[in-house]
């Protein structure tokens, strides 16, 4: 005959192979209906690159979604849309820096620093993004880029009120089984496509700094863009590129640092560019 068991044990856990009694402190199971429903949602990828999702126990919801795998320069519609949405804001946020904000009221320049943005900063924030994509997908990542409406709504009231700009349009989404050099290649790829358009911009100006016109209102304008936009993104914060950066490679990282503050003290104390 098996031994009693110690009553106090009671107290700490239930018997698992003696179910008489039950512990004061736990409640009676009740089924009313819902708590035996499968809960387990598996999502995986079948060899055509389709995502199915289903439950333990109800094979009959399951569902697919496709995925793109083709070229690197694809864009889906929702990925277009996003950048519409966010260049939009993002110029019109620059414009309203330029014009004092609308306290004071819109000014009849307004439309012309609209342009302004577009022409001469927008290719910043746009191209920065298209390379974090491009070089995912060469990866074969998935990658799109998706605006930030909480980022845009703020950045669009602080310039308003403010006539300052402090932004976070969006970010390219990245997903896939790239490894650790190459995740911090596409993080990379971003403050070096700014790089290569402040060079640009600078070697036009060089050029064609003699001229006084629009020409170089728009290099000014570019050059600033691309040394700002290049160095916040280097710092080895948050969700910036600085510190993804940093992770894969400090040399890099500090390389790339180095590069960008030069940018920023060359165009404040290059002759002519203020």
């Amino acid at each position: 005959m098996a031994a009693e068991r110690d009553p106090r044990a009671w107290r700490v856990d239930d018997d698992p192979l003696e179910a008489r009694q039950r512990a004061s402190s736990h409640s009676a199971a009740r089924d009313d209906g819902t708590w035996r429903q499968p809960r387990i949602r598996i999502v995986q990828m079948d060899q055509g690159g389709r995502m199915t999702s289903s439950f333990f126990g109800d094979p009959r919801t399951m569902g697919s979604a496709s995925m793109h795998r083709g070229s690197i320069w694809h864009f889906s519609r929702t990925e277009i849309n996003h950048l519409a949405i966010a260049t939009g804001a993002f110029t019109l946020a620059l414009a309203l820096m330029f014009d004092g904000g609308v306290l004071d009221g819109v000014s009849s320049e307004f439309p012309d620093y609209c342009l302004l943005s577009l022409i001469s900063l927008a290719p910043a924030f746009i191209l920065h993004e298209f390379a974090h994509k491009f070089v995912a997908k060469y990866y074969g990542c998935w990658a799109e880029f998706r605006a930030d409406p909480g980022g845009l709504r703020f950045g669009l009231i602080l310039a308003a009120f403010l006539g300052i700009v402090f932004m976070a349009p969006g970010a390219v989404m990245v997903a896939g089984n790239a490894t650790r050099n190459q995740f911090g290649k596409i993080a990379v790829a971003g403050p070096i496509t700014n790089m290569a358009l402040w060079a640009l911009g600078y070697s036009a100006w060089l050029v064609l700094g003699g001229f006084v016109g629009l020409i170089d209102v728009v290099i000014v304008y570019w050059l600033w863009g691309n040394a700002i936009l290049c160095a916040f993104n280097m710092l080895p914060f948050g969700p910036l590129d600085g510190k993804k950066i940093k992770t894969w490679s400090e040399p890099i990282f500090y390389t790339c640092l180095s590069v960008a503050i030069a940018m920023v003290y060359i165009t404040m104390n290059t002759n002519g560019i203020l």
